[in-house]
């Protein structure tokens, strides 16, 4: 009988002897397996295998052909597992078995004994240039930091450097970049999208503390077509108004042309609890016949929403290491990157960018949007309207003034302020099938 350390040595014993027996001296290409340099490459446990030198990444540099084939057909012929074959040439398991269809395939032809594993023709790839990198790492050093994609869209949008989120975060980790991973919940219900391009677009505001060190929340308006992910506007105010949706809403239905339907929520904005009522915004729409379809849960209106987690991640950190405070500098900003975005950046969920999207189905006739009309009352219809009497010596109030309109004492005008702050007295409210009747107008100074 052996005792416990007798079993061991001759365990290990045999280990060696195994090992010495099974690798060739050609095996190793710096020069046998003994001497001062003969086990550079043997590894315990560590790594991909035991055997090769783990400095020199392709396989025929590594290792000859002739050893290269015996493994692959003591693998074969069952003499060896899979595990113990990847670990002999120091690969992994994956490309083992591409190698080995690869040797199967020559067999199939006879040519096993010519056969030998292929070159990959060396490594290419080109260091990043001084100022990527130094963009980079600001960008990742930043308080709040920058997400990997963000990082990435900044290279290409400044220098014309394409880096994917994986090489960006590969590159945080390295250097110790990387910030801890948030905790990821699984979304709660299916997703869908309209068929056409137009046939919905989901809008929502966004208050938040866009500007690192500010007390205040200015609010972030945020319009996205439901089919093809193309961000039609974004654009920081102050404080969400009226005023605000109006201007908005302008810019972004001159500029795009009428979608078919807004998806909204129950704000006070859009919704009256007044039955057959109708908000001034809500009118302001269906005079162009634009419909609101309210969403009965946030949750329902998911594309927005996870609009407003990628604005938020992005926007604070970008403002702040580009030193922007003021909102005429951060909407300038935060247009380059809408435009960027809708470009160059590829949707996960459509698997292309949405500007390509957007482009196909119009191509394709999915297209459900309408031109923006020329019509006179446009500009008084996206105002904020109110209802006035004339005074008894036929003047109006406009702003901290009062001025005199050609119209009878009494009579009820309608008073529109403009988003640029432009006063408009007008006769009758917008109609249609009627010209605007403009009784004064004046500009704020």
């Amino acid at each position: 009988m052996y005792c416990r350390g007798a079993i061991k040595r001759r365990h290990w014993a045999f280990k060696r002897r195994r090992i010495s027996l099974t690798v060739p001296p050609w095996a190793f290409p710096w020069g046998g397996g003994k001497g001062p340099r003969g086990n550079r490459g043997v590894t315990k446990r560590g790594g991909r295998g035991i055997l090769g030198d783990e400095r020199i990444s392709q396989l025929i540099k590594r290792f000859r052909p002739p050893y290269i084939r015996d493994v692959l057909r003591r693998f074969r012929s069952g003499g060896l597992a899979a595990k113990d074959a990847s670990a002999e040439l120091n690969l992994s398991r994956a490309r083992f078995y591409k190698l080995y269809a690869s040797f199967l395939r020559a067999c199939a032809q006879r040519n096993d004994h010519l056969w030998s594993p292929g070159s990959s023709g060396g490594a290419h790839r080109k260091p990043w240039p001084k100022a990527v990198l130094d963009l980079v790492a600001r960008l990742l050093q930043a308080k709040p930091p920058c997400s990997y994609s963000l990082v990435a869209s900044e290279a290409l949008r400044r220098f014309h450097f394409q880096l994917d989120r994986a090489t960006v975060r590969r590159f945080a980790l390295r250097h110790h970049l990387a910030p801890p991973a948030p905790e990821r919940k699984r979304p709660p219900v299916r997703r869908w999208q309209t068929q056409r391009v137009g046939q919905l677009w989901q809008y929502d505001a966004s208050p938040h503390r866009w500007f690192v060190g500010q007390e205040g929340q200015p609010s972030l308006l945020h319009l996205i077509d439901d089919h093809g992910r193309l961000i039609v506007g974004a654009r920081l105010y102050e404080r969400e108004t009226l005023l605000a949706h109006l201007e908005f809403l302008n810019l972004a239905l001159l500029s795009t042309g009428l979608p078919l339907c807004l998806y909204v929520d129950y704000h006070s904005f859009f919704f009256s609890h007044l039955p057959q009522a109708h908000t001034q915004l809500a009118a302001a729409l269906a005079f162009y016949d634009v419909s609101l379809r309210f969403a009965p849960t946030p949750q329902a209106k998911g594309k927005i929403e996870r609009g407003h987690q990628f604005w938020q991640k992005r926007l604070p950190a970008l403002f702040r290491a580009e030193n922007i405070t003021d909102l005429a500098a951060a909407n300038d900003f935060l247009d380059q990157l809408r435009r960027h975005h809708n470009a160059l950046e590829k949707h996960r969920e459509i698997g292309s960018t949405p500007q390509a999207a957007w482009n196909r189905a119009k191509k394709e006739q999915r297209f459900a949007l309408r031109p923006a009309p020329r019509c006179p009352w446009w500009p008084y219809v996206f105002s904020q309207r109110t209802v006035i009497k004339v005074s008894p010596d036929g003047r109006v109030p406009a702003g901290s003034q009062m001025l005199r309109v050609e119209c009878t004492p009494g009579t009820k005008v309608t008073r529109c302020l403009h988003p640029n702050g432009d006063i408009s007295i007008l006769k009758d409210p917008p109609q249609k099938g009627k010209l605007p009747v403009v009784l004064l107008s004046t500009r704020l100074v």
